[in-house]
């Protein structure tokens, strides 16, 4: 062998060895799959709050220009508005990405698909317009139930942020008690939410009759009825004798039991966790 094919040899073992160290450099600086797919869902949750965007850029340009910006301006109170708001962002973020970790790469698939992305970008629509803490955990736990949970259709997901963004808390109030305690009336609810029965033509009566028409009508809730081996609703039997006592229905009323409706119980199990857990538990 000349020294020539020596020299060719040898420049080609180096040129080897060099592009093998820019592999492990690329491999080293690139995002692992599990960071990549988490980057596609932060990307789809932040794309879909429009404030987001200008909050960065008024963050970045407050920075450049902060000599030449008095600090009660409106710009600076907006920023300040915001920033609380952003750190809850992030920290619901974090939750849900704790959340996909300890479900494992099964759920991988899932929370890449266009689907699963689509609700992503509807619930955190409905997480920012959200007025308080409490909705906006349900809407977090939704998020990370609908990636490793199938109990019911993308479709029907999408219906329950709807609910979320439709219902008020006292309505989530009553469905919890309703969960917890299989075959509940109106009085019982009303007992244990809030205690001392008010009368019958004040207004907090007719806010919890609201309350609990909102949710029959929405097929979240309905009185409890017999059914037979078919799943089909037995009529009851019409009352014999007039029981007629002269007055309305009362909105406390405590001998009808209620419960979820199937679709009901789905709602419960995506976006209401912590309830879930303690009653199973």
């Amino acid at each position: 062998m000349n020294d020539k094919d020596k020299s060719l040899i040898t420049s080609g073992s180096e040129q080897s060895d060099a592009v093998e160290d820019i592999k492990k450099e690329l491999e080293a600086t690139a995002p692992s799959k599990k960071k990549r797919i988490f980057q596609k869902f932060a990307l789809a949750a932040l794309g879909s709050i429009p404030w987001v965007g200008g909050f960065i850029s008024a963050a970045v340009s407050l920075k450049t220009d902060e000599g030449d910006i008095n600090a009660n301006n409106l710009q600076t109170q907006w920023l300040e508005e915001h920033e609380t708001k952003m750190n809850k962002l992030g920290n619901t973020m974090s939750e849900i990405g704790a959340r996909f970790e300890a479900l494992g790469e099964e759920i991988d698939e899932r929370i890449q698909s266009e689907e699963y992305l689509d609700i992503v970008r509807k619930a955190f629509r409905a997480w920012d317009s959200a007025d308080t803490d409490e909705k906006r955990g349900y809407v977090a736990n939704l998020i990370a139930n609908s990636a490793g949970t199938r109990l019911c259709s993308d479709d029907v997901v999408r219906l329950f942020i709807d609910w979320l963004s439709l219902y008020h808390e006292a309505h989530f109030a009553v469905i919890r008690e309703i969960y917890k305690n299989l075959g509940v009336t109106r009085y019982d609810i009303w007992e244990e939410l809030y205690g001392e029965t008010p009368r019958e033509d004040s207004a907090e009566a007719d806010l919890y009759k609201l309350l609990i028409r909102n949710l029959s009508m929405g097929g979240v809730i309905r009185q409890d009825r017999e059914t037979n081996y078919h799943g089909q609703f037995v009529k009851k039997k019409a009352q014999r004798g007039d029981s007629s006592s002269g007055t309305m229905e009362s909105a406390f009323e405590r001998t009808k039991p209620y419960v979820l409706t199937e679709l009901g119980k789905q709602f419960v199990h995506y976006t209401m966790s912590d309830v879930v857990k303690r009653i199973e538990g």
